[in-house]
């Protein structure tokens, strides 16, 4: 049985992403860049995972959402292929600041993935309220 669309589900998981990208701002403006990291690369994979409800289709594992909305929205350029590429880089951002103990964040970097979620998060709400 495949999952059925579901208004809320899509909405939650937008809400979600918006929560995620709040923390890391907070997080950010104390400092915490491995945490903020976190979860500026958290905002950007529940925005992408709004995005796939509206198919609906979900994965277990991480890489799987990233490539599918690469191949299926990024790749056809709905949403901006310079984006495939940012959201390809925070993931690796945030497996190096959660499990690379050599691992420095550093201020640039953290600011580029809390700006790569908000702009994902804008280009989501634009598409859903569009679909």
């Amino acid at each position: 049985m495949s999952p059925k669309i579901s208004k809320d589900l899509v909405q939650h998981r937008l809400e979600q992403a918006k929560r995620e990208l709040k923390d890391a701002k907070l997080l950010y403006n104390d400092n915490s860049y491995l945490s903020a990291n976190n979860r500026a690369y958290y905002a950007i994979f529940h925005s992408i995972r709004a995005v796939l409800a509206l198919e609906p289709i979900d994965f277990k594992k991480h890489k799987d959402v990233v490539a599918y909305f690469n191949k299926n929205y990024v790749n056809p350029e709905i949403f901006p292929r310079t984006l495939g590429k940012r959201i390809m880089q925070a993931k690796r951002i945030r497996e190096d600041s959660d499990y690379d103990d050599e691992y420095v964040a550093n201020k640039e970097a953290t600011e580029n993935q809390i700006e790569t979620a908000e702009e994902l998060i804008n280009l989501v709400e634009k598409y859903i309220e569009n679909k």
